[in-house]
């Protein structure tokens, strides 16, 4: 299988101002930095770039930006837990030049599965963009089930892609051993991607690609060409970022903010409710990034 999007896409950080309004400027820079280091796509406004906290103008404004500034695969995040509201900036989205649609699982209102499926269906009827499914159900509270993810795969012609953070290898692999022929499995998680490349992913998309999209591309360049012991090698290099990336005293995306900060990319504070970049952060993530290339 080859990976449509681009075997390493980091879900991009969304740059904001000292005083938190969007930074369309510093946006540009960093995607066109991500490229420079390697990502071979960009997710814009997902989980990890604060979609929640991000006004629709403000998407409309970094999307169309971000997609006239580099030449690989961008995926907007466009959806909420609203059907409607989903399928409104779903339209915008097309309208504005990106490649494709990341459409996450209905969050809180904890939809049944004949609910889940009409909602993707409603998005992925309101535009001629592939759609990624993202399946996070820590986040969300609901899973998408494989029957049901299975049904889409077959069913909706542009449902080509799952974002798979269910974290269970074993039902990624009867995703991808009865999925139609093209349709792509993506990691969602960092620290099970060569896990999900075992049972047959394509890709991921990434939080720590930010500052490691060389290591993550030799990773898969050593998993293509049958090296298992190189792409576990560099795999075990990469688990102190993969820790480094989000916990309970600073959740993604704050990390990954401190992160591009030391490496002089001004990307701001995440907006709340995420809250303040913990003390000593930094100094961590100047440390794991010292230790990663060393």
């Amino acid at each position: 299988m080859t990976a449509q999007f681009g075997r390493v896409i980091p879900a991009m950080v969304t740059p904001f101002s000292n005083d938190g309004a969007l930074d369309i400027d510093a946006s540009i820079t960093l995607a066109k930095w991500l490229v420079e280091q390697g990502s071979e796509g960009l997710v814009i406004t997902g989980t990890t770039g604060e979609g929640p906290a991000v006004t629709d103008e403000e998407d409309w404004e970094l999307w169309k930006s971000v997609a006239e500034a580099v030449t690989v695969p961008v995926i907007a995040g466009t959806t909420t837990n609203d059907t409607a509201h989903s399928v409104s900036q779903t339209k915008k989205a097309e309208e504005l030049g990106c490649d494709g649609i990341l459409a996450v699982t209905p969050y809180y209102n904890r939809p049944s599965q004949i609910g889940i499926y009409a909602h993707f269906e409603a998005i992925a009827s309101s535009t001629k963009l592939p759609v990624v499914l993202y399946d996070i159900p820590v986040r969300t509270g609901r899973k998408i089930e494989t029957a049901t993810l299975l049904r889409m795969a077959h069913d909706i012609p542009n449902v080509v892609a799952v974002k798979d953070a269910a974290g269970n290898p074993g039902e990624t692999a009867k995703v991808v051993r009865d999925a139609p022929i093209g349709f792509e499995v993506y990691s969602g998680d960092d620290a099970l991607t060569l896990p999900l490349l075992a049972v047959g992913a394509v890709g991921v998309i990434s939080v720590a690609a930010h500052w490691s999209a060389p290591e993550h591309v030799a990773m898969m360049d050593a998993w293509e060409a049958g090296d298992a012991q190189e792409a576990r090698r560099i795999n075990a290099r990469l688990l102190e970022s993969f820790d480094y990336e989000t916990g309970d005293e600073a959740p993604n995306p704050i990390p990954t903010k401190a992160m591009m900060r030391t490496l002089g990319l001004n990307v701001g504070e995440p907006r709340l409710p995420m809250g303040p970049t913990p003390q000593g952060l930094e100094k961590e993530a100047r440390e794991v990034y010292s230790r990663l290339k060393a």
